[in-house]
């Protein structure tokens, strides 16, 4: 099957079970205080241009703990910035890579540059 989704996430569930993203993982950073102030001027920056370059599903959509944000690969303005997130995250320390997928599971929510889905193994109340 091809590939067509790419995740970035933790390789380690948090202590919750789930494998959280890498823009929730830098967000972590930036909410604890642990960047330097050039840091958090190139966070907020790319930040702001994601913010900017696409959609931000509702809140509602992660209802479910095992929600989980996938890029489709025809978005390669997106996901050729997200270098600076994985050098972020590397030099913190924290383990995050890329995910590949045919199909990520049940999709809650879909657009031009993404979808939302639970997992199947999750979305059969598990």
């Amino acid at each position: 099957m091809e590939q067509r989704f790419v995740r970035y996430q933790s390789t380690t569930p948090d202590p919750k079970g789930r494998y959280l993203g890498i823009f929730a993982l830098a967000n972590r950073l930036a909410k604890e205080g642990r960047l330097s102030p050039e840091d958090w001027g190139f966070w907020r920056s790319a930040n702001d241009f994601y913010d900017a370059a696409y959609a931000t599903p509702e809140a509602s959509l992660y209802a479910s703990p095992h929600a989980q944000a996938w890029f489709k690969l025809s978005a390669t303005h997106l996901i050729d910035r997200i270098g600076f997130y994985s050098d972020l995250l590397r030099r913190h320390d924290i383990p995050c890579d890329a995910f590949y997928s045919a199909d990520p599971g049940a999709i809650l929510y879909e657009d031009d540059v993404q979808v939302v889905a639970v997992p199947y193994e999750q979305s059969s109340g598990s």
